[in-house]
């Protein structure tokens, strides 16, 4: 029987987008159009390419979608996932400062969703570390989510590989 995940869950910070939050943009946030988006001092604030096609495919297929990041810019998070509208694809968001094991124990118990039919995408070894002991798929992103990070991260779920470190 193929193991297909449920729940795909995803870092901000250089897996969604090329920085940091707490250091290379300031709040607070101007959507200007569609795919334009300037902080406090009008620098346009980037994102990887792919991820808002990505997004929006992964909820047309029936996938649940969730965040988890570990900065102390919370609300900064928030109100940027809500200028590039991305909200509108995220079921579960856990955006404090923490590990990430308790972000995936948190949306586990929201979802109810096992930690089994989950897949996690981050680009630090130390999240993907301590999230895969946890039975939690994990997929390093080594330069942003891409069509063939998902397709691997999948690959790498249905295979039953829990982590690509």
């Amino acid at each position: 029987m193929e193991r297909k995940p449920k729940l795909l869950v995803f870092d901000l910070d250089y897996t969604l987008w090329p920085f940091w939050i707490d250091t290379h943009y300031d709040a607070p946030f101007k959507k200007i159009s569609k795919t334009d988006v300037k902080d406090r001092h009008g620098n346009n604030v980037p994102y990887y390419e792919a991820v808002p096609r990505i997004l929006e495919k992964l909820k047309r297929d029936g996938f649940k979608v969730g965040v988890a990041s570990r900065t102390s810019c919370t609300s900064e998070a928030k109100e940027l996932i809500k200028c590039f509208e991305w909200d509108q694809y995220f079921d579960y968001v856990q955006i404090y400062p923490g590990t990430k094991t308790t972000h995936l124990t948190q949306i586990k118990k929201d979802s109810g969703i096992g930690f089994q039919d989950m897949i996690f995408f981050d680009d630090e070894h130390r999240n993907i570390r301590d999230v895969s002991k946890l039975g939690v798929t994990c997929f390093f992103v080594h330069e942003g989510v891409t069509n063939e990070v998902i397709r691997c991260g999948l690959e790498n779920h249905k295979s039953g590989v829990i982590h690509n470190l």
